[in-house]
């Protein structure tokens, strides 16, 4: 009677054991995944698409950015309007005039965004701007096109195709994280530099397929000092 007794106090202390590890790994699991949710949110909670300005190329050089040329405040960022949802298109159903509008002229299911860089100094200097892919999600990037237009000409840039070449009429990320990146030398005093940057999903891509549905991107374009190298693992991604 009493090995009974035992036993089953054993069983008792072992189910409450068991009970108790499983409620801890509950507990994490759920705090993994709010954690999760929150870094997510404020990856995207800006928008699809942002500019970053190095301090220095204000208090060293006088250099401002904005999307309003009757307003030249100096500000660190700006930000596109985000667009909810997009759907594939094709590149030849963009409007012609795309870099004609200043700030965020979003249209049906591309990113528009219009802004300019100017030397407000008294002397020539020069900066560098990278464009930086933050966050993929479900492989959206191998169907996406992001095309910088600089001054009244512009440049698409795509993910190398599945063949290792470049697909039709863009010119190749640099790598998984950096799409390109221009050293802008001899910028004088009072030169303005503008910039349209578009972004879209290539419906003529053979990797716009169902499994980028649900997919999202975040890019943002950094205006620098100098050049710092983006290496190609230094942003963790989300593949599924």
């Amino acid at each position: 009677m009493k090995s009974e007794i035992e036993v089953s106090v054993k069983r008792l202390k072992l189910k409450k054991k068991i009970t108790k590890i499983t409620k801890i790994v509950i507990l994490l699991i759920l705090l993994i995944l709010f954690i999760s949710y929150l870094v997510m949110n404020v990856i995207y909670n800006n928008g699809n698409f942002s500019i970053t300005l190095d301090k220095n190329l204000y208090f060293q050089r006088g250099i401002v950015i904005y999307d309003d040329p009757d307003y030249k405040a100096f500000r660190t960022e700006l930000y596109a309007q985000s667009v909810d949802f997009f759907d594939n298109i094709y590149y030849k159903w963009l409007p012609d005039d795309l870099d004609s509008v200043d700030s965020s002229h979003n249209g049906d299911n591309y990113v528009a965004y219009t802004f300019y860089i100017e030397n407000t100094g008294t002397d020539t200097s020069d900066y560098w701007s990278q464009i930086i892919i933050d966050d993929v999600i479900r492989n959206v990037d191998t169907a996406i096109r992001i095309r910088v237009y600089k001054n009244g000409q512009y440049v698409t840039y795509a993910k190398l195709g599945m063949n290792g070449e470049a697909e039709r009429e863009t010119v190749p990320f640099i790598n998984d994280e950096l799409v390109a990146y221009e050293h802008r030398e001899d910028f004088k005093p009072g030169d303005i530099d503008k910039y349209t940057i578009v972004m879209w999903i290539e419906g003529t891509d053979i990797d716009c397929t169902d499994n980028i549905l649900g997919g999202e991107i975040k890019v943002h374009m950094d205006f620098n000092s100098e050049f710092i190298e983006v290496q190609a693992d230094k942003f963790s991604k989300d593949k599924k």
